[in-house]
């Protein structure tokens, strides 16, 4: 998962400050014969990983691809420049929150000759943007609950399911300098992205920031650290941070993501866990918020376009997926790579289960969905360090959205 927020802010800054820049790419729109790509991985292995299946899927359909890395602060004003002038890369890989913008520029070719056959609805349905598909990821990546086993063992308590569970599991194994839960409540879109999974299993809509469904949610965040089982300094402390204090044994239990896991399992010492995100009631419906990147396919001329949209259809093939979910940490959009990886790796099953019936985070919104979620993390700072009251935190919520 990255800033949305941040990263929009900085594209609209940033946008006539390239607007004397070309595509960059290499190649020309006359040339088939070459393709153009283009992505914000800086470090491995997303970005040594991914120029290895674009030469593999672009000697299937044989074409060279010209891969270019941009940092993710000029990715998307660089984009936005180039759809304004009808140059963008005939491929690119954008962080989902970012496609209905994308979208929305005109610039994007709706991908409705690309068969979606296998893969999961939530992730098909995530690239949606005005009724039509113009993003499609290749793999995903999401939230669910570690925990740590030894600690539970010392207990006598299972993994929990529910929020009931949850809470109890948490003040139980909260115990001088360790609490029994670690999230991130930052205030950027991380602290919303974590918040999600709680406020919209809770039935809320990020159309009423104020509903009783997402007070419902903000008073179990309050509650599990007003009762110190959760530090108070979640409030700063992003998702990496919260890995931190798991793997400290600072923290008996963590919402975090499959990125984790390498770092994770460098430690051989610590035993844990993982399950989906648990939810308010046994017939509550989980609902998770989508992360990673989807691709998509710029406007130029037909036959560039059908060559790219071949070489797309090879990237979300079953064993390209895989291929690309186990290099990159995350659980493949094919739903027999899914569950392929799930039972090759345990560790992502909880992932993997949660994917179905998963959320894209611009899917009520679309391009006003940076406001909310600035709208939301903002509340949850007002609520946790702040001193107010989840009610009067979220009707201020509401009230700066409109």
């Amino acid at each position: 998962m990255r800033s949305v927020a941040a990263a929009l802010a900085a594209a609209t800054a940033a946008v006539l400050a390239l607007a004397a820049c070309g595509n960059g790419t290499g190649g020309s729109k006359e040339d088939t014969g070459t393709l153009t790509e283009i992505d914000y991985y800086e470090a491995a292995p997303q970005n040594t990983q991914l120029p290895k299946l674009l030469d593999e899927c672009g000697a299937q359909v044989g074409v060279k691809i010209g891969h270019q890395q941009v940092p993710r602060a000029q990715f998307m004003p660089k984009l936005l420049q180039q759809a304004s002038s009808r140059s963008l890369p005939d491929l690119a890989l954008v962080d989902n929150p970012d496609l209905p913008q994308l979208a929305a520029t005109g610039g994007l070719v709706a991908l409705k000759d690309l068969s979606t056959d296998g893969l999961y609805p939530s992730i098909v349905a995530a690239g949606k943007y005005k009724g039509d598909t113009y993003g499609i990821a290749p793999g995903v990546n999401g939230l669910a609950l570690y925990y740590n086993q030894d600690l539970f063992a010392q207990a006598g308590l299972q993994a929990p399911k529910t929020w009931d569970e949850l809470t109890a599991a948490a003040k139980a194994l909260t115990k001088a300098n360790r609490y029994g839960i670690a999230f991130s409540a930052v205030g950027t879109e991380e602290g919303s992205f974590q918040f999600e999974p709680f406020f919209w299993t809770a039935g809320a809509s990020l159309s009423r920031l104020d509903s009783p469904e997402a007070v419902k949610a903000l008073r179990l965040w309050k509650d599990l650290v007003e009762a110190r089982a959760a530090s108070k300094s979640v409030v700063t402390w992003t998702q990496a941070d919260v890995n931190d204090q798991f793997m400290a044994g600072n923290a008996a239990m963590m919402v975090n993501g499959p990125w984790q896991l390498p770092t994770l399992n460098k430690r051989q010492d610590l035993k844990f866990g993982i399950v989906p995100i648990p939810i308010p009631s046994p017939t509550a419906k989980p609902v998770t918020p989508l992360g990673g990147e989807m691709w998509t396919v710029g406007h130029s001329n037909p036959q560039r376009e059908a060559k790219a949209l071949a070489v797309l259809k090879c990237l979300l093939s079953q064993d390209k997926s895989l291929e690309w979910s186990k290099a990159a940490g995350y659980i493949p959009s094919n739903q027999a790579a899914a569950q392929q990886l799930a039972q090759s790796d345990p560790q992502l099953s909880a992932f993997v289960e949660e994917v179905a019936t998963a959320q894209a985070r611009t899917a009520e919104l679309g391009t006003a969905y940076p406001k909310a979620s600035e709208a939301l993390f903002n509340a949850i700072q007002a609520c946790l360090a702040g001193g107010k009251s989840p009610e009067e935190a979220l009707k201020a919520a509401q009230a700066s959205v409109g």
